[in-house]
């Protein structure tokens, strides 16, 4: 009975934990679409840009006794686009970040737990507060 009641609740828990994925997904999909349709429209742009700014036959032979133009030639590829595979899917997993996180700007502090150097103690980040004095956490390195 015990093991059956554990598997009910593991059954629940991702349930739960499915049901919070479709819904983020659910929410976000209108940001993500927008924020996908802006880079394409940067990538359009910019695009558009070089290809109209190119000299045409008579610039390019008039202008090759001056000094040669700054730009490079047009080169449109993957590597100079914002509009990629894999720029949306780094747009999408930063929007699914900043969704879960639990540090939300007016709410209280996150306070995880942390275990001492001697890794036998667990406590609470906020356990360290004292008082009215500020808690500071420096994340920083010493290389």
């Amino acid at each position: 009975a015990a093991q059956a009641a554990a598997r009910l609740h593991s059954l629940g828990v991702h349930t739960l934990q499915l049901l919070t994925q479709a819904a983020a997904c659910i929410l976000l999909f209108p940001r993500f679409l927008l924020t996908a349709v802006m880079l394409w429209l940067l990538d359009f742009l910019c695009i558009r840009k070089k290809m109209l700014m190119m000299p045409t036959a008579e610039e390019a032979a008039s202008a090759s006794e001056g000094p040669p133009p700054d730009d490079p030639p047009v080169c449109v590829s993957d590597s100079n686009r914002m509009f990629t595979l894999e720029s949306l899917k780094a747009v999408w997993h930063g929007q699914k970040l900043d969704f879960f996180k639990s540090a939300h700007v007016g709410s209280l502090a996150p306070n995880p737990e942390v275990i001492q150097l001697d890794g036998e103690k667990r406590l609470r980040i906020l356990d360290f507060a004292r008082g009215k004095r500020p808690l500071i956490l420096n994340f920083g390195s010493c290389t």
